[in-house]
């Protein structure tokens, strides 16, 4: 293992990171509102670190092995993570624990936050707290079609014959590098053109841009304590809806439609078009429910509200226009388990992935045919690609994995002394990237004891890298090699 390159590639993007300090920066300037100085100083810290970092390997040039990704991934989320933590311990007066929370959510794009009182809060923290989830979603897609196909993470190589990010070989930094800049001129493009849309729906300027990060991120934090129910609109919740599907449909596939500037290749995903055949679904039977019940009134509002909060959910988004933890019945179940499915892999929703999900009823009912014909040659095909065996064998080595840690986490916050539902609910939300939770965590952390939001917060990085990357790491034999 060549420690000083990973070294090197993480002070890098230390570098980059700072930058996240310069936007809040400039606005607490204008704004007067004292968070200058504290700004300022993330500000500098970040740029040491990364200096730090860079510059005792800056004259060695030697291209990155796949097996150094799985070091600079790890090293990425944590160290931005914990960088990102000093805003809101300095602006903020948090403690530590409680920022790095703030500061995971964001980055991993879970949307779970432990702030109170989001309404008063200066607008220069408000914007920081956006910038983050944005600049983490653009994060995860780069890993999620350049880097996790080649680390072999289970069902992702589903897309090593995809573009914008085939590669095909070990060296992975020059596709890399052209895949993040694809991705980063479509991310940059949608995410204006959702401001854009959000503004023309109703939204003042400042509320727009910043809900625009954290739409197209599937993030979910917003700039008031009752997320899109603060609006009341519906336009605005349209909009709403549009982006966060956009932004849970595979970027390989935007990438493809925005190549050859026509819709045809959404429609010829299997992933995609199964991804939103169950949104659609899931929003008729909660929107029913929620008209039977007499939950909404109407059938249109239900139908409406319904679909809202499904597509928020099932995209790992998080935005609210209602409490569904509150809601009779299955729903706050269903809910959460649209959750695990998540959205399209190679894109910034949580969750299982969709892929996964598609590839295992292919292999069930492949299974059945073979059951009745014990002769028959089966083979399991995604848009008319063969899937390769190791590939269906890491998919159920993936499940089984999630299983397993989903268990271990729920099972030690509930030896600390939280309830069952509450227990579920973090970890599902936090392993999913989901946001909101059940229980005394289906609207805020802040009730959480420190030892568990540190749980939560390995919980939360387990979940957007795909759990494999981080148990790689903590395997012996990684660092003997």
């Amino acid at each position: 293992m060549r420690y000083k390159f990973a070294i090197r590639a993480v002070g890098v993007l230390f570098f980059l990171f700072s930058l996240t300090a310069i936007a809040p920066l400039a606005l607490s300037i204008l704004a007067a509102d004292g968070l200058t100085l504290d700004f300022g100083l993330a500000l500098v810290i970040s740029l040491v670190a990364g200096l730090l970092l860079w510059f005792p390997t800056r004259h060695d040039h030697v291209r990155l092995r796949t097996r150094d990704g799985f070091l600079i991934v790890g090293l990425l989320w944590t160290g931005m993570s914990v960088l990102g933590s000093i805003p809101f311990m300095l602006a903020l007066d948090m403690s530590f624990v409680d920022s790095l929370f703030e500061a995971a959510s964001g980055y991993t794009t879970t949307g779970s936050t432990v702030i109170l009182g989001l309404d008063d809060l200066p607008r220069s923290i408000l914007l920081y707290r956006q910038e983050i989830q944005w600049i983490g979603g653009i994060g995860v897609i780069v890993v999620a079609i350049a880097l996790l196909p080649m680390l072999g993470i289970g069902g992702m190589q589903l897309y090593k014959a995809e573009t914008p990010g085939p590669l095909k070989d070990e060296r992975i930094t020059p596709r890399i590098a052209k895949t993040a800049k694809n991705i980063f001129l479509i991310y940059g493009t949608l995410t204006v053109a959702c401001a854009l849309a959000y503004w023309f729906a109703g939204m003042d300027a400042f509320d727009a841009a910043a809900h625009s990060l954290s739409t197209l991120s599937t993030g979910g934090y917003s700039t008031h304590d009752a997320s899109f129910a603060y609006f009341e609109s519906d336009a605005i919740n349209a909009v709403a809806i549009v982006f966060m599907l956009i932004g849970s449909i595979s970027f390989s596939v935007h990438f493809l439609a925005w190549r050859e500037l026509g819709l045809g290749h959404y429609v010829r995903d299997s992933q995609t078009r199964t991804f939103i055949l169950i949104a659609l679904f899931a929003s008729v039977i909660v929107g029913l429910q929620l008209y039977r019940t007499g939950i909404m009134d109407t059938p249109l509002g239900s139908l409406q509200g319904g679909l809202f909060e499904v597509v928020s959910v099932i995209s790992s988004t998080g935005f609210g226009v209602a409490d569904f933890a509150q809601w009779p019945l299955d729903l706050p179940v269903l809910m959460i388990f649209l959750s695990f499915i998540g959205g399209c892999a190679g894109s910034t929703a949580g969750g299982i992935k969709v892929i996964r999900f598609l590839v295992l009823e292919k292999q069930a009912r492949s299974h059945v045919r073979k059951l009745i014909h014990p002769q028959s040659m089966n083979p399991i095909r995604i848009d008319h690609h063969v899937v390769d065996q190791t590939v269906i064998e890491g998919i159920w080595g993936y499940f089984t994995v999630y299983i397993a840690c989903f268990a271990i986490f729920m099972l030690i916050l509930m030896l600390g002394g939280m309830d069952q539902v509450t227990a579920f609910g973090a970890v599902a939300t936090s392993l999913n990237n989901l946001g909101p939770g059940l229980g005394e965590v289906a609207v805020n952390f802040a009730s959480v004891g420190e030892g568990d939001k540190l749980l939560l917060v390995l919980a939360m990085i387990f979940g957007r890298l795909e759990i494999f990357t981080v148990l790689v790491l903590v395997t012996p034999d990684f660092w003997r090699a």
